[in-house]
């Protein structure tokens, strides 16, 4: 299902480093709740992050009325032993589809879109674009091929990951393939779906995905850390992100061996999300995450007739997984969940208490099948809400792209 990653399957595995963490090495940011509470959400993480082989994570999670639980654990670089910090920057994959659709949808309010109009209308050449809805991209019903499914497309990315990607490029890589099945009769989890809507925005407004976003979304809510990269650029500071392979033949860029064969733990901070793009490039810290999800949830940015359409969850496949307009719903958690090459996110919501939970990770290398936001959102939650503890179910079948729920594909790039 959609265990919404962006990274391909290839580059999952088991981290080789083991993290060895101590209470000591867990940066207190802001900690408000019970203090029993928090010697149990300490616990919960390190004991998780240790099991588990996670470098270093960022763990917030707000709930109005009861307190805020803010902290780093584990280390930033693994080549100097930097402790993570809570302000950290990291890559955040499909968290990207949460802006990119609400994007879409501010001009569905605007009366320049129409949630049903054909794709083909605003985009060539996609395969059925005239029976394709905007409304079937943004939640997952297309039946388009995921371009980061594609081999030839893997084998690209992995020869040069600081190559740049335009975004019709991915388009040609997806309709290399036959659909996978009539547009709107199923749910499967395709990073196209949100290229498309890029390019959507793009067409309709005249500019730039990335400026568009910044007007239009991360500037009214004051999103000061949050970044649409068009390079392999991070800001600083930023947390360097682990991701490793099984099988891997090195490659060579100006000289300088980037990888190592069968099994090497990669820092890929400097790899290009451009293969991403609207699916899951985008850069965000603690804080700002802190703001979006809040935001997302009640559709601060939207019409309450759009938000309503956003949170009209269908079924994927999964128990207890629902996607709407860009959006997941985990058990009675709504948001997305994240993945790409050395780094996962989980950003949700609990609307009954209003509780927002913020997990950020800097490796993408599942422990047992499952992603490692995922084990810390259910340990973080187990103690602070356990009548709705957040977990994530494995998808049936092989999670290959960025994660959210999980039937084909969890939400991330």
């Amino acid at each position: 299902m959609i265990r919404l990653r962006v990274v391909p399957a290839i580059l999952a595995a088991l981290l080789l480093v083991a993290t060895g963490l101590t209470g000591a090495q867990a940066q207190t940011a802001r900690q408000e709740f019970d203090p029993a509470l928090v010697e149990a959400l300490d616990r919960a993480v390190e004991d998780t992050m240790r099991e588990a082989g996670i470098p270093g994570a960022i763990v917030g999670i707000r709930i109005p009325g009861r307190g805020t639980y803010e902290k780093a654990f584990g280390v930033a670089d693994r080549s100097t032993g930097a402790p993570m910090r809570t302000d950290l920057h990291m890559r955040i994959g499909s968290v990207t589809k949460t802006f990119t659709v609400t994007g879409l949808l501010q001009l569905v309010d605007q009366g320049r879109v129409g949630l049903d109009d054909p794709v083909g209308r605003y985009v060539e050449g996609v395969p059925a674009g005239d029976r394709i809805t905007l409304r079937q991209l943004a939640d997952m019903r297309s039946g388009l091929f995921d371009y980061s499914e594609d081999e030839e497309w893997r084998k690209s990315l992995l020869a040069d990951p600081q190559q740049t990607f335009a975004p019709r490029q991915l388009l040609d890589y997806a309709f290399a393939h036959p659909p996978n099945f009539p547009p709107g009769s199923r749910w499967e989890y395709s990073n196209t779906n949100t290229i498309l809507l890029g390019l959507v925005i793009e067409k309709v407004t005249g500019q730039r995905l990335e400026d568009y976003l910044r007007q239009r979304v991360y500037s009214p809510l004051r999103l000061g850390q949050t970044s649409f990269p068009t390079d392999d650029t991070m800001p600083e500071p930023y947390a360097h992100g682990y991701t490793d392979y099984t099988d891997y033949t090195d490659y060579t860029k100006s000289g300088t061996t980037k990888a190592t064969p069968s099994g090497g733990t990669l820092d890929a901070a400097d790899w290009n999300p451009s293969w991403a793009w609207a699916a899951g490039a985008m850069i965000s810290d603690l804080g700002d995450l802190n703001t979006w999800v809040p935001a997302l949830a009640d559709g601060r940015l939207l019409s309450p007739a759009t938000q309503k359409e956003r949170l009209k969850f269908g079924p994927t496949g999964v128990p207890e997984v629902g996607y709407g307009l860009g959006i997941m719903r985990v058990g009675n958690w709504i948001g997305h969940n994240g993945e790409l090459p050395g780094y996962e996110t989980l950003a949700v919501q609990l609307p009954s208490q209003r509780a927002t939970l913020v997990i950020l990770v800097n490796s993408d290398t599942d422990h047992r099948g499952r992603s490692l936001s995922t084990l810390l959102g259910r340990a973080v939650t187990e103690v602070v809400t356990p009548r709705n503890a957040f977990d994530l179910p494995t998808a049936p079948q092989p999670e290959k792209t960025s994660p959210p729920p999980s039937p084909t594909a969890s939400p991330t790039p």
